[in-house]
């Protein structure tokens, strides 16, 4: 199979689809794969480790979309990609197609094959190509939520784990899934007093039993939300219903509850956010404030450590990879049903429920595209 590795040109997104090493493992059986110039410079990887892992350089982002047949890359395409997505190109990347209705359209328009990170599933029904960027997302939330804590960056000055003869800041996270326990572990581990929140039992049941003592579990309602939300000092929304809009927890009345210079940091941002307050950022402009509240909604967050991310990223996806590669995207989501979850797109038709319900559009099951 032809492969493409476009440059990302999403804005301050320095993450690549694949490593050199990545690359080597597709070559190795026996499949072309195209890399745009400097594609790979924002993580740390040169054009020469590409070449020397058996790529091709290509000079422009038409260049690679032009010869490939799979596309791998990290985020959704976005306006100046759209008239180069072709009909049958299959498009392996992260989507997050039911909050964005220009894109649905767009790719709608393209009639490509759309098979979404986010949607994969394992046997276990566990999300493996989300879980290494929400791993780094939780992680970053919180860092990100302890620098705006500053009062330069608009944030209260308070230090989040505080000093002796001086209490830690209070962190609240809503959602106990991948994202939410390592948010919670970091401010853990920076001393914080950490409040987590899920609707799983056995979710709050473990992570009572796997979390340090400074960290307590609170089942999830609004009423519960509510109570926390006033000694809040950083609150941090990772809510995930995977493929579809996330609902609201936090609504735009909560926020007279808590106290000017308070953080909200939503990761969920990519689906919707779970603030009603939420509109995506980016890092250049991460920030932006509602009645007192310092607002941080990147869209792209772990492309801020980008080698971090793209090995990370690499690790989950490239198995994945390979399968389509050697077998063809029909018979491997065939093979496997999980990689069929993927599937969100082909020839114009939505084949995953959530996405259509979220723009009431046609759905059309994969089986019967297949």
């Amino acid at each position: 199979m032809i492969i493409g590795v476009p440059k990302e040109i999403k804005n301050n997104e320095n993450r690549v689809g694949a490593t050199p090493a990545g690359v080597k493992e597709l070559v190795k059986h026996g499949h072309k794969v195209y890399v745009q110039h400097t594609a790979g410079e924002g993580s740390g990887f040169a054009d020469a480790e590409y070449e020397a892992a058996g790529a091709v350089i290509l000079p422009t982002i038409e260049d690679v979309y032009g010869i490939a047949e799979m596309i791998i890359k990290v985020k959704e395409p976005i306006a100046p990609e759209y008239p180069l997505c072709r009909k049958g190109q299959v498009i392996f990347t992260y989507f997050h197609f039911a909050c964005d209705l220009e894109l649905t359209e767009a790719m709608i328009a393209a009639e490509s094959v759309c098979i979404a990170y986010e949607t994969v599933r394992d046997r276990q029904g566990h999300l493996p190509l989300l879980t290494p960027m929400s791993e780094v997302a939780g992680r970053m939330a919180t860092q990100e939520g302890a620098r705006f804590l500053e009062k330069p960056q608009g944030g209260k000055g308070i230090l989040l784990g505080g000093v002796p003869g001086v209490k830690p800041a209070k962190v609240l996270v809503i959602g106990g899934g991948v994202v939410g326990s390592n948010a919670a572990l970091m401010a853990a581990g920076l001393g914080a007093d950490v409040t987590i929140t899920d609707i799983s039992l056995p979710t709050l049941r473990h992570l009572a039993d796997v979390m340090p003592k400074n960290v307590k579990t609170l089942y999830s309602s609004a009423h519960n939300i509510e109570v926390e939300l006033p000694t809040a000092d950083l609150v941090i929304g990772s809510v995930l219903i995977p493929g579809a809009k996330t609902p609201h927890l936090v609504t735009r009345d909560m926020l007279k509850l808590m106290k000017p210079g308070t953080v909200m940091v939503d990761v969920a941002v990519d689906q919707g956010g779970c603030f009603e307050t939420t509109h995506p950022t980016t890092h250049s402009e991460p920030t932006y404030v509602v009645d007192g509240i310092v607002h941080y909604a990147v869209a792209n967050i772990p492309g801020a450590v980008p080698y971090t991310s793209t090995m990370a990223l690499t690790n989950a996806t490239l198995p994945y990879a390979l399968r389509l590669a050697d077998m063809g995207w029909k018979k491997a989501c065939e093979a496997d049903p999980g990689l069929a979850d993927g599937v969100n797109m082909v020839d114009g038709k939505i084949t995953f429920k959530a996405v259509a319900e979220a723009f009431d559009l046609p759905y059309i099951p994969l089986k019967e595209v297949l």
